[in-house]
C-alpha cells in the first residue's frame, strides 16, 4: 500500500488512475528528469537517473492496476483463478498467488490475520474466491512459471 501510495503522489493521482492522464504525466515526467539533459559527470545527472527508473517503474506499476488495464485482462484472471492456487507467500501486506495455469497476481492490503484464516482454511480456493480475489487491489505479478 505504500508504494502505491508513492506512485500516486509522484504522478499526482487522487482517485481513480485514468491510464490517458496517466501517460501524459509520464511524459512530462521522463522529459524532466531524462539523464541524456545533464552533462557527464555533473551530480544532477545521478539524482536524474535513479528519478528516472522510479518514474519508470511507478508508471508500469500504476498501468498494471489501473481499472481500465484490470478490464482488459479480466477474462484471463477469471481463468486464472478459476484454475485453483497452486501456491502462495505472504509478505507485509502484499499475498503472491501462483495459480494452476502458472499465472501469479499481487494482493495488495491483505493482512496477517487475513492470511492466517485463508492457511487455516479447510478449503482454500473456496476462501480465497469469496474473501481474497473479490476484495482486494491486485495486478498480475512479472513472475510466471515457466513451462517444463
Amino acid at each position: 500500500m505504500k508504494r502505491i501510495n508513492e506512485y500516486k503522489k509522484l504522478f499526482g493521482v487522487e482517485k481513480e488512475i485514468e491510464l490517458k492522464a496517466l501517460k501524459s504525466t509520464y511524459r512530462g515526467l521522463v522529459k524532466e528528469w531524462h539523464p541524456d539533459k545533464f552533462q557527464e559527470g555533473d551530480e544532477k545527472r545521478e539524482e536524474a537517473e535513479v528519478q528516472s527508473r522510479r518514474i519508470i517503474d511507478g508508471y508500469h506499476f500504476l498501468v498494471s492496476i489501473a481499472p481500465e488495464t484490470k478490464e482488459a485482462n479480466k477474462e484471463v484472471y477469471n481463468e486464472s483463478i478459476n484454475s485453483g492456487v497452486a501456491d502462495f507467500q505472504h509478505n507485509g501486506l502484499v499475498l503472491e498467488v501462483t495459480f494452476v495455469d502458472g499465472a501469479t497476481y499481487e494482493y495488495f492490503g491483505v493482512t496477517k490475520p487475513i492470511f492466517q484464516k485463508m492457511i487455516n482454511s479447510n478449503k482454500l480456493n473456496r476462501f480465497a474466491k469469496r474473501t481474497i480475489f473479490p476484495n482486494y487491489l491486485y495486478r498480475k505479478s512479472k513472475r510466471d512459471l515457466q513451462e517444463a
